[in-house]
């Protein structure tokens, strides 16, 4: 069997941090196995779903990385075939027309409830003869079996058992004769030809009542696997009081695209002892029987520790041109050229324990910023006197001293000894010259980043 997978998110917000990782869990399940991976807009709530929301999710499984293949789906232009398969449901007798107004079934609920009996709707209009149906508006209700069991065979959660006697004959067609969701997802999964549905588990009671559409149709079951929800630290369903919940946020607090992909992998699903791990490892790895069963907590300093990792260990090309991605949807201003080039040069340190976008930048510091330099007031204490005379005399040795790291080095070991200090005392003013920060890269890092017409002259700058 072709592996299909899809993802279904509803344009109606951002695109949650959930969905993201539900398409994750799909993509990888699919393009490990050779099979397809499809997106549909679940669109039909028009009141709802917005033109921005549908941007927002292409963007973010953009960015994420997870190509989809075929054309994107809209659920709601697919309505005309919904109705069809419920008037075939009709024609062959699973379905039936109920005439019961809202204040009908309002009353039969207000009147079970006082009877102490369940409130579930029982349509007296389910065995109705036909001949007796009025002139009047009506829904049409699948009919569902009213006794035995129900029985999800789920790759994660295993069997679950569903009492019939708890499942109401639920709408398919409203009165006006739109379809309703738990519907067009049917018919959707079958003609797209999707084997595994894999889906959060708050849709784990819909699949009970979703299967006896397909029963009815006679149309194969799905593979069927939900996930649980993510939760916040405290152990809460994941909500805006926990922070950032749309994939946009994280991309805009500049987390690399691999490090959102490998720790929503393990949020849920995990192989071995493994925490950090490239694509290819996750592709390799990742199958249905490795997801738990219960909710996975969202914990921000691991997302930090592992972007860290994905960042030290990306190749230096695809590094800068990741930044300048982000640099353009962040709405900042983007790089020189030349500032580029001192970049991919001073790459190896810069990206050395900068665990988001932002902070290697702020590493970065030194080559994006132009002369003259006015130091913070941390670095500017370290520009006294004594330190401008010190870096003015160190001017003249640097401008015919060899421009490598081993030079460098003993040349500033030769003349911090000269002068009687110890090299953090000639450091610290050497970072606040060269970068306007008392906290930066190494300065031989930056010296020879910058080279040395630029050096120098920074340091002149900062002697007078």
């Amino acid at each position: 069997m072709s592996v299909v997978t899809r993802i279904a998110p509803s344009p109606t917000g951002y695109m949650h941090i959930g969905t993201a990782r539900t398409a994750l869990f799909n993509w990888l399940y699919a393009r490990a196995r050779g099979g397809k991976f499809l997106l549909r807009i679940e669109d039909t709530d028009r009141a709802r779903s917005t033109p921005e929301a549908t941007d927002a999710i292409l963007r973010g499984m953009e960015w994420l990385g997870f190509d989809y293949d075929d054309e994107a789906v809209s659920q709601f232009e697919r309505a005309g075939r919904h109705a069809e398969v419920a008037h075939a449901l009709l024609d062959g007798g699973h379905a039936y027309k109920c005439f019961s107004t809202q204040e009908e079934i309002e009353a039969y609920r207000e009147a079970a409830k006082a009877e102490g009996r369940s409130t579930l709707f029982r349509s007296p209009w389910r065995d109705a003869d036909p001949s007796t149906h009025p002139d009047a508006p009506f829904v049409v209700r699948l009919r569902m079996p009213q006794d035995g069991e129900t029985i999800i065979e789920d790759e994660v959660q295993g069997s679950v058992t569903f009492p019939n006697s708890n499942l109401d004959d639920m709408i398919l067609l409203r009165s006006d004769g739109t379809p309703v969701y738990m519907l067009a997802v049917v018919v959707d999964d079958h003609d797209m030809g999707v084997t595994h549905v894999i889906r959060g588990d708050d849709h784990l009671n819909n699949a009970a009542r979703q299967s006896h559409i397909y029963h009815a149709m006679g149309w194969p079951l799905p593979v069927y696997a939900h996930i649980p929800l993510i939760h916040g630290p405290d152990g809460k369903k994941l909500s805006k009081r926990h922070g950032a919940l749309g994939v946009k946020e994280y991309r805009d607090m500049g987390y690399p695209a691999a490090a959102m992909r490998n720790y929503l992998a393990r949020l849920g699903w995990s192989h071995g002892d493994d925490e950090f791990f490239s694509d290819a490892q996750a592709l390799s790895w990742f199958d249905l029987p490795g997801i738990g069963k219960s909710p996975a907590r969202f914990d921000f300093k691991k997302l930090e520790n592992l972007s860290g990792q994905h960042i030290a260990a990306a190749e230096d090309a695809a590094l800068l041109q990741e930044l300048g991605a982000f640099l353009a949807t962040s709405g900042r201003e983007a790089l020189t050229d030349a500032q580029q080039s001192l970049m991919a040069k001073g790459m190896g340190s810069l990206k050395e324990r900068a665990k988001t976008f932002p902070e290697l930048l702020d590493k970065a510091h030194y080559i994006t910023v132009s002369r003259p330099i006015t130091p913070d007031d941390k670095a500017a204490k370290s520009l006294d006197y004594v330190s401008r005379r010190i870096l003015s005399e160190l001017t003249p040795q640097l401008q015919t001293g060899s421009w490598t790291r081993e030079s460098l080095e003993a040349l500033m070991a030769g003349f911090a000894e000269a002068q009687g200090i110890k090299f953090g005392k000639l450091a610290a003013p050497l970072r606040a010259a060269l970068a306007g920060r008392s906290v930066t890269p190494s300065v031989y890092d930056m010296m020879l980043v910058l080279g040395r017409d630029e050096s120098i002259a920074r340091i002149a700058d900062a002697a007078h």
